[in-house]
């Protein structure tokens, strides 16, 4: 039996991790599913790949993908700043960070909001179901107003938007999708990790167990029911040449740093334009004003500068600096000195 190989000669199988223990349905299965298309897809060196995450049932996703990749599950509310570490020290690392709505919008919201705002090149995925899964089912910092427990309590609290954070704190690439949607998620994974500068993915994934039920704003049924899709996305990689001819007016093309183009065919009457950033936030609060999850790319900046590029870190990995390269010399130390003089 003949196996496709994908750009560096790779199996799909290659991109698969262990076994999921995750319950059956769970919305997070079906993100490691296309998480493992878009990298083999892509083409992406599994050396190269460093999985970060922290504490819940999205945190557990790292390890059902790609098991020849560098990993780390830190604690609770953490993985921003092992993941900036991570990537200060390399930044050849593709960096891939999994949380959760707990793991980023309760415990960890500070961590994730300077992350924001420093734009660390790299892509940060939530899957967000808007209860905490390993404690029973209580309303996590996402719940909507007016959502209903699985036990029929009613949540009051005005919940944290992820993507209306990120994109006020000057986040480079921000997009809402849901888990059952591969067709508008891989093409949106593929253009976050091409992207240069933090990319982050809040991703609607339902839990079946405690969070699927009628009255639920993250049930499937909700989704499917209330979800406004403002785009068609299609992802061309720089390796590829531009071939499809599309027609004028009906699509946005935005050309990623690398050469790689992100193709947005408009599906909604709203003719959004990603590059908006106050757009970007009115096209969030409208959808959460009428009820609607709307998915899609919300912003992107193809051109604004990272946080290694604007610190003039070497291209060498810093791992690689030796102490030549890293201690000053006595003339150098004594020119110090005497400008501080």
């Amino acid at each position: 039996m003949s196996v496709t190989l994908n750009r560096i000669g790779l199996a799909r199988d290659a991109y698969k991790g262990a076994a999921t223990t995750l319950c059956a349905g769970c919305g997070h299965n079906s993100i490691t599913n296309h998480l493992i298309k878009a990298l083999y897809e892509l083409g992406v060196e599994p050396h190269r790949l460093a999985k970060m995450s922290g504490i819940g049932c999205s945190s557990k996703t790292p390890a059902y993908f790609v098991d020849s990749a560098h990993g780390f599950n830190g604690v609770h509310g953490r993985m921003p700043a092992l993941t900036t570490g991570a990537k200060l020290a390399d930044r050849d690392l593709i960096v891939l960070g999994v949380s959760g709505d707990g793991d980023t919008a309760s415990i960890g919201l500070g961590q994730f909001m300077h992350l924001i705002r420093r734009n660390l090149d790299c892509t940060y995925i939530v899957e967000d179901n808007g209860t905490y899964g390993l404690t029973k089912g209580q309303f996590s910092a996402t719940a909507d107003v007016g959502s209903v427990q699985k036990r029929g309590t009613v949540n009051t609290y005005e919940p944290i938007d992820l993507c209306t954070v990120a994109i006020t704190l000057g986040g480079t690439f921000v997009a809402r999708s849901f888990s059952g949607d591969g067709k508008q998620l891989v093409p949106l994974l593929k253009a976050a990790i091409a992207h240069r500068g933090v990319a982050v993915l809040d991703i609607v994934s339902p839990c079946v167990t405690f969070n699927d039920h009628e009255g639920s704003t993250k049930s499937y049924e909700w989704v499917k029911e209330h979800e406004e899709a403002i785009q068609d996305p299609s992802f061309i990689p720089y390796y590829e040449e531009v071939q499809v001819d599309y027609e004028p007016g009906t699509t946005t093309d935005v050309r990623l740093h690398d050469g790689s183009h992100l193709v947005l065919r408009k599906l909604h009457e709203l003719d959004h334009d990603p590059t908006d950033r106050a757009a970007a936030l009115k096209v969030v609060e409208d959808g959460r004003r009428t009820g609607q999850l709307v998915t899609g790319l919300l912003y992107v900046s193809p051109e604004a500068e990272d946080f290694s590029t604007r610190e003039k870190l070497p291209e060498q990995p810093l791992r690689d600096l030796g102490e030549d390269d890293l201690r000053l010399t006595r003339g150098q130390f004594a020119e110090v000195m005497s400008e501080l003089a």
